[in-house]
This record gives structure tokens, sequence and C-alpha cells, in this order.
């Protein structure tokens, strides 16, 4: 029960038209491929990096109506465009897989969030802290991202329960901060 900046490492496996294994053990993040002839893992990518700035974001739409103020403000902004407050197009992607859009946002920057939801007042967001946020959110800072629960960053946290759960924000880091900042 410990804060997830006390993690040592983290990472994942993802499958795909190719199996990739990132990790961190706090020293930056890792892409590992799998070689198929050989059965062994390929380094491929050394100290990733995720971009500042971003013009994609994940969330899924289907919850808008059930979101704080704050979420509901970011997100019109975004879909607003180049003729809203922010001057630019934004492109949604959602693969309803943490894990998946993680690695979008690792490969091409982005913001993943996952918001408190209206509907369970007294679950202060989805995901688990201890094996959902705290994990991603090693990797995501390590690779120069941010990670908050729109109050505080996700590392920060300590636990109260094993299977307790936070909001997620977390990617490029300017527009977590942006998104944070909406929840002061």
């Amino acid at each position: 029960m410990q804060p997830g900046a006390r993690q040592v490492a983290a990472g994942y496996a993802i499958y795909g038209p190719q199996t990739m294994l990132i990790l961190t053990f706090g020293f930056g993040v890792q892409a590992f491929t799998l070689d198929r002839e050989t059965f062994s893992w390929v380094l491929t990518q050394d100290r990733m990096q995720i971009p500042e700035d971003t013009q994609e974001f994940a969330i899924n739409m289907s919850n808008q109506r059930h979101w704080e103020p704050p979420v509901q403000r970011y997100v019109a902004e975004l879909l607003a465009g180049k003729t809203g407050p922010r001057g630019r197009d934004y492109n949604m992607r959602w693969i309803a897989s943490m894990v998946a859009d993680v690695h979008r946002l690792l490969t091409r920057g982005g913001i993943f969030m996952y918001p408190r939801d209206a509907r369970e007042p007294d679950k202060p967001g989805k995901l688990r802290l201890m094996y959902e946020a705290n994990p991603m959110a090693l990797i995501v800072e390590q690779a120069g991202g941010r990670a908050t629960d729109g109050h505080q960053r996700i590392l920060d946290i300590q636990p109260e329960r094993l299977h307790q759960r936070v909001a997620v924000f977390l990617g490029s880091k300017n527009e977590v901060e942006r998104v944070t900042a909406y929840h002061g």
C-alpha cells in the first residue's frame, strides 16, 4: 500500500502485427520487439519520448453526459477545432483498451482520459490505482509525459485499498497540465 512513486519497474506487452514489450526500470522507457524467427526480444527503441504537445486525444465519448464540468469544458475546446479557443483541429481516438491507447500515445503523442463518472458518485474513477493507473503513470512519466487524477499526480496518491479506483488523465505534458488546471 505504497504510492506509485515507490515502484521500481512497470511494463506491458502488446500483441498485434508485432509482439512488443514496453518496460521501464525508472531510467527511461525501452521497447522490445519479439523476433519470431529467433524467439528473442530485440531492443527496437531506447528512451521513448512522448511529445509535449499533441493533437490527439482518447476518451470514451459515449460517457460525455456523465463527466464533470472541467472535463466537459476541456473536450468541448478540443472538439471546437480551428474555430474554437485552441485554434487548431484535434483527432479523437478511442480503442477502449488502456494498454493500446497508452501505446499509441507513447509512439505518437496524445492524451488518454478516463475521468470520474457522475453515475457512480461514490467512486472517484473507474481504473484501479495500484495495478492500472500507477504502472501506466510510471511508464508515461518516464517517457516525459504527465499523469494525474485531475487534482494530483497519480504516482503521489497514497493507496487506501488494493482495488481503489481513480480518474486518469495521462500523456503529453502540456495537455495533461491543461486539463488538470481546469480541475483547479
